[in-house]
C-alpha cells in the first residue's frame, strides 16, 4: 500500500507557488491602506477611515518585523520597514487630521 502523501500546506493542490514574506506582508499593509481610508475601487469613494484597524494591522506588521529579526533577507527587510515608515507617517497624518476636525 503506498504511503500517504506528506501535508504541504495546500501549495501542490491549487498549482500555486508557496506564499512569500513579502507578499504577506504587503497584504496586511494593503489591509491598513483600507482602514486609513487611502485604498478602494476606483470610482468608488473611499470608506471612512477606521483608525483603530489601520493602527491594530501597523502593529501588528511592527510585531512580526521584531519576530523575525535575523532571519530576513536585506531585501526582505528594507521592504518590511519601508511600509511601515509609509503607513505609520499615513496613520500620524489622519490622526493629526481628525484631531483638527473635531
Amino acid at each position: 500500500q503506498p504511503a500517504a502523501p506528506a501535508h504541504d500546506g495546500g501549495a501542490a493542490h491549487d498549482n500555486h507557488p508557496p506564499l512569500e514574506f513579502g507578499q504577506f506582508i504587503l497584504s496586511l499593509a494593503t489591509a491598513a491602506l483600507f482602514h486609513l481610508g487611502d485604498a478602494h475601487e476606483e470610482g468608488k469613494e473611499p470608506p471612512p477611515p477606521n483608525l483603530p484597524l489601520a493602527k491594530e494591522t501597523i502593529d501588528i506588521i511592527e510585531m512580526l518585523e521584531g519576530k523575525t529579526k535575523g532571519n530576513l533577507t536585506k531585501q526582505e527587510e528594507a521592504f518590511t520597514e519601508g511600509l511601515l515608515f509609509d503607513l505609520r507617517m499615513r496613520y500620524v497624518a489622519k490622526t493629526n487630521k481628525s484631531k483638527v476636525t473635531l
